[in-house]
């Protein structure tokens, strides 16, 4: 019985011993520290608010960004022939003077040199604007440039679905088909 006595107290003593010793790095990083932590609950309702602030700037620049584009469209389809119209405009200045001058003149010869120089300064306009006239002559029919409004029979093989004669000009815009040419066909 004395042996367990002495156990016993050897026990004790060794745990008071460990109570005694100073708390090692392991020790202090497992107990609390001094700064209060923010509550998970705090922490999600703040990024929830950061992100609903984020998405409504977002929602407003595009917003922005979408009436700005509709306005710039409409602009443009309002104003987009403005270069076109202030190109044509000293070609109608011209034919308001020939138009003038005709009253003065008697001599067909001089109207027709007129309209022939204003007709030159109409094409030059149009084909610097980017028009351009879709050819005809000795062409075969092509149903992608023009449009048959007659079939001529009896012209031989020769003329066999080749534009014969053109009833109306067509044209081009950049290599769009603006207007077809109207032709008759051989047949």
């Amino acid at each position: 019985m004395a042996e367990e006595r002495d156990i016993n107290i050897e026990d004790q003593e060794m745990t008071d011993e460990v109570a005694e010793q100073p708390q090692t790095d392991e020790m202090a990083d497992a107990e609390p520290t001094a700064e209060p932590e923010q509550d998970p609950l705090e922490a999600a309702q703040q990024e929830i608010a950061d992100l609903k602030d984020k998405y409504l700037r977002q929602a407003a620049e595009f917003d922005n960004y979408r009436k700005r584009t509709l306005k710039e469209r409409a602009e443009l389809i309002l104003n987009g022939g403005e270069k076109t119209i202030t190109a044509l405009l000293p070609v109608l200045d011209d034919m308001e003077r020939a138009l003038k001058n005709g009253e003065k003149t008697d001599d067909p010869q001089v109207l027709r040199e007129g309209m022939e120089l204003i007709y030159q300064k109409l094409m030059k306009v149009l084909e610097a604007q980017g028009v351009s006239i879709i050819d005809t002559k000795d062409a075969d029919f092509d149903t992608e440039l023009h449009e048959a409004v007659a079939l001529v029979p009896g012209m031989g093989d020769d003329k066999k679905g080749k534009v014969i004669d053109c009833m109306a000009t067509g044209y081009k815009l950049n290599d769009k088909v603006i207007r077809y040419a109207k032709v008759a066909v051989g047949q």
